[in-house]
């Protein structure tokens, strides 16, 4: 993936589309209220982000505790950590995509559906002799007779470099 396009997006598209809502809430409700309208987000983003957080880590380790692979968990960590970052952005578009990362039912729906799409891509990748079991790694066993593993034993033998000639087959003298 080029990273051009993203970065385009990220540093020059966004701000001018934040920019551009900016002004027009401020039209509309004036200049002062949409700062504290700003504001205000970024305050209920940091408390949300406290109380999801921790009932996110609480679940992490509850999953640990019971022998479970947290892959849910973790990813919404990383969504609560994006979704927080967003809200600290002042802007209503990136307010909103951090309220979408930091709420319980879309941060779950975008988690599960990462998960899905790594998961195919992952094991859409796979050839060969591994794959993804239940929480690990097999690997298949090749029991065919055209197998190219061979046992056997050996024994190291020191050539005397004094009675060998690499030339001919007599010794030297």
């Amino acid at each position: 993936m080029r990273t051009f396009p993203i970065f385009f997006i990220l540093f020059l598209v966004i701000p001018i589309i934040e920019i551009f809502f900016l002004i027009k809430v401020g039209e509309v409700i004036g200049a002062f209220p949409t700062i504290i309208l700003v504001v205000l987000t970024a305050v209920i983003g940091a408390g949300l982000l406290r109380q999801q957080g921790l009932s996110t880590l609480a679940r992490f380790q509850q999953n640990l505790s019971t022998g479970k692979i947290p892959a849910q968990e973790m990813v919404e960590g990383i969504l609560l950590a994006v979704g927080g970052a967003l809200l600290m952005t002042p802007g209503f578009v990136t307010d909103t995509m951090g309220f979408l990362c930091l709420l319980p039912f879309s941060r779950k729906f975008i988690a599960s559906n990462i998960i899905k799409r790594s998961t195919a891509k992952f094991t859409a990748g796979m050839s060969g002799g591994f794959g993804a079991g239940a929480g690990g790694y097999y690997q298949e066993s090749n029991n065919d007779s055209t197998s190219n593993i061979m046992e056997g034993e050996f024994t190291e033998v020191e050539d005397d470099p004094v009675k060998l000639d690499n030339n001919k087959n007599n010794p030297k003298p």
